[in-house]
């Protein structure tokens, strides 16, 4: 909160949606002293979907940006913006990059943080200024194909409320609400553009949903999310691998007009399931019999699929990777490149260290 309103933009309101909190963060809000600021409530607990579209439903504001109470913007992101929103004559989406920030105890309780620049590797083929209907329409595609070449988080993408109009219902949907709202976004936008400036940062801590994925507490997770990963041929594995098939089928019942003869490729699916078997394996999760039940469930299109992977460079690199893997920390199993952090203890520490500002020596170590 503090980083979005210790900004000196005053063209913003601040929905903040209280999802039936119990522990001080009611106090919290009463505290804050800030017209922009304007709070709604839930009385009992909703959905992480349903909250973001009660939060979304409560603005007003001609663009949105949706935020995690674990993300934040670094200094000068609204004049930034209103620059490239007067340079592009008003997109109807901006996407940017930014910085992760991993909190201590986040990933399998790491003692100090760290964070990875960029947020978000984008392809060659990314260069700044709009992206045309045809690179977007395949870029959804793609996301059939489990290759995924935009961040599916909603934080480095700022949306026009007319964009917003272009989706019938809500835009948020589960399970993964902002995964739906922006590949429907990409095939619906009458203008996208693409700009590298790193402007936010993109947290995860121990109340992160990718807490629980990366800490193998999934079911927890799920409950956390309020969703069902459940679904006709599903393969035990990371629910990011099911989840994602269950949008993808959603995304394809929405908009058949938009996707014809695009079906979920499931060789992608299970190579990425079989995958994290091995990663639950080496993490000492699953065992020799856990492995041995799971390859059993793989049907005869499944294998081959499976074997199909020795022709795909990417499963190459993805093999080489874990076995470079072996010697990373824990961390760096999962965000590769990251960099520990000395005597910075939360993100608005990082965020204010990143942006250059003198509160903290540079204590980085690689």
């Amino acid at each position: 909160i503090s980083t979005i309103l210790d900004q000196s933009y005053r063209d913003l309101e601040l929905i903040v949606s209280d999802n039936a909190n119990t522990d001080n963060t009611k106090e919290v809000l009463a505290s804050i002293s800030d017209l922009r600021l304007k709070v709604i409530r839930t009385e009992e607990p909703v959905s992480v979907t349903e909250n973001w579209n009660r939060a979304l439903n409560a603005s007003s504001g001609d663009y949105i940006l949706m935020m995690g109470d674990d993300d934040c913007l670094l200094p000068g992101y609204f004049e930034k913006m209103d620059q490239i929103l007067k340079k592009y004559n008003d997109p109807d989406c901006i996407s940017c990059n930014g910085y992760s920030y991993i909190d201590t105890g986040s990933l399998n309780q790491n003692s100090e943080s760290y964070y990875k620049d960029p947020f978000y590797q984008f392809g060659p083929e990314f260069k700044e200024g709009l992206l045309s209907s045809k690179m977007r329409v395949n870029i959804v595609k793609d996301m059939f194909r489990f290759k995924v070449r935009l961040p599916l988080n909603m934080q480095p993408h700022l949306i026009s409320r007319r964009a917003r109009r272009y989706i019938e219902g809500d835009l948020f949907r589960p399970p993964f609400p902002d995964h739906f709202a922006i590949n429907a976004l990409l095939m619906h936008a009458k203008s996208w553009v693409y700009v590298p400036e790193k402007l936010i940062v993109v947290g995860i801590s121990p109340k992160s949903f990718g807490y629980f994925v990366f800490n193998n507490k999934q079911e927890e997770g799920k409950a956390y999310l309020g969703i069902d990963s459940k679904f006709e041929g599903q393969l035990p594995g990371t629910d990011l691998n099911n989840c994602m098939y269950i949008w993808l089928n959603l995304l394809k019942s929405s908009y058949q007009d938009k996707l014809q003869k695009v079906e979920i490729h499931r060789p992608g699916y299970v190579r990425r399931q079989v995958y994290s078997w091995y990663q639950q394996y080496k993490a000492g999760v699953a065992k020799s019999v856990d492995l041995a039940k799971w390859f059993g469930m793989l049907s005869p299109g499944d294998w081959w699929g499976l074997f199909s992977s020795v022709l795909d460079k990417r499963s190459w690199q993805k093999i080489g990777a874990l076995i470079t893997g072996q010697k990373k920390d824990q961390v760096n199993q999962v965000f590769e490149d990251a960099i520990p952090l000395k005597q910075i203890s939360n993100i608005r520490e990082f965020a204010d260290w990143i942006a250059g500002k003198p509160t903290i020596e540079n204590q980085t170590t690689k």
